[in-house]
């Protein structure tokens, strides 16, 4: 699926939102968009998803199964859950049995009976992630995916989105909770001044790289070593035990200034002390 110099606004006499963006995304593509809110994201997301059609440029090669999980679903409507279900699965010709499979996934099957203007976000929420995967989606479309979910369902979600992708589905998500980059091969993408640049390397391939040089390259007590990414990474014990199983070595890492955070989130979840010392032109 390629987007290509696309520019988008609302009205002739609007801002441009988009401007000559280009975009390609391939079967098994988990792809973030990031950036500031009022950046566009919402807008590319319901481009990519059809909902929008372009004021110049191209979208080719979409998927012809779509599935679209806004950010606020709207629940303003005279259904309860099953029935809204039913409904979707029988426009889009799913068979009505993955409702089911989707409510229990979910932590849905409680609200089947109530009417869809009285749930909570978080349930409204669900009840459009539902909707969105009924038909088996060769593109998945999710903004803010994780907005209002409770714990059990948001620990499920990734690896539903790992599962559309890993079935040759392509899958578009923002989002702020930082869910999606525990995911292998996650790709991402930052809306900003109109336009679309694709940002180096995930969090997930920063701990990769990390963990491979220290397998491969650090010395056992002190050095330093830089692998063929140019990932510089320095090892030193820190006094104490002679004994391995108590020992801690203490690392220093080199990354770009624009991943230095994410790394050390990522690190600091994993149980490790990281400091970020300073950033220094090279």
């Amino acid at each position: 699926m390629r987007m290509t110099n696309l520019s988008f606004r609302y009205g002739r006499r609007d801002p441009w939102v988009l401007s000559d963006a280009g975009l390609a995304l391939r079967p098994g593509d988990v792809t973030e968009i990031l950036g500031p809110n009022g950046t566009g994201k919402s807008t590319l997301l319901r481009l990519l998803a059809g909902l929008l059609r372009p004021v110049e440029g191209t979208i080719e090669d979409r998927p012809g199964v779509v599935g679209y999980a806004p950010e606020r679903f709207p629940a303003a409507q005279p259904f309860t859950v099953a029935a809204y279900l039913r409904h979707m699965a029988a426009i889009r010709g799913a068979d009505p049995r993955r409702i089911g499979e989707w409510t229990e996934r979910l932590g849905m099957d409680h609200l089947m009976s109530h009417q869809l203007p009285d749930l909570s976000k978080g349930s409204a929420h669900k009840v459009g992630l539902a909707q969105a995967l009924l038909c088996e989606p060769g593109l998945l479309i999710l903004d803010e995916p994780f907005a209002g979910l409770d714990a059990a369902t948001r620990a499920e979600l990734p690896t539903i989105i790992g599962e559309v992708a890993a079935s040759g589905g392509i899958v578009v998500a923002s989002d702020h909770q930082g869910e999606l980059r525990a995911l292998p091969g996650l790709r991402r993408h930052e809306v900003r001044d109109r336009t679309i640049r694709e940002l180096p390397g995930n969090s997930a391939h920063d701990i990769a790289d990390v963990t491979a040089a220290i397998a491969h390259g650090v010395p056992a007590r002190n050095g330093t070593t830089q692998d063929d990414a140019g990932l510089r990474i320095t090892a030193q014990d820190a006094a104490g035990s002679a004994d391995d199983s108590q020992a801690v070595t203490v690392l220093e890492v080199a990354v770009s200034t624009s991943r230095a955070q994410e790394l050390a989130d990522r690190l600091r979840a994993e149980g490790h002390v990281v400091r970020i010392a300073r950033e220094t032109a090279e």
